[in-house]
């Protein structure tokens, strides 16, 4: 995937990946309807299938957990009994 660590974290709320293939989605069909400029209709149609394929065929559905950090309830419990 070509999303780096800054724009996975940007993107990791779905309403926003929603968002811009919604937005793209609605030039293309401006573009197709209205202008039908081939240019643009290929680059925004590009711009919709790479959009599409990152942000919900490749895109990671977690974010990698940190296991070498101990749960904090037990060392708590440890820590109030030894005062």
């Amino acid at each position: 995937m070509a999303l780096k660590e800054n724009d996975l974290n940007w993107f990791r709320p779905l309403w926003r990946r929603v968002a811009v293939v919604v937005f793209l989605a609605i030039w293309l069909a401006w573009e197709a309807i209205w202008t039908k400029e081939t240019l643009w209709i290929v680059l925004v149609g590009a711009a919709l299938a790479y959009a599409l394929y990152n942000f919900f065929y490749a895109f990671p559905k977690e974010e990698p957990k940190n296991d070498a950090l101990p749960p904090a309830g037990s060392t708590d419990e440890q820590d109030r009994s030894d005062s």
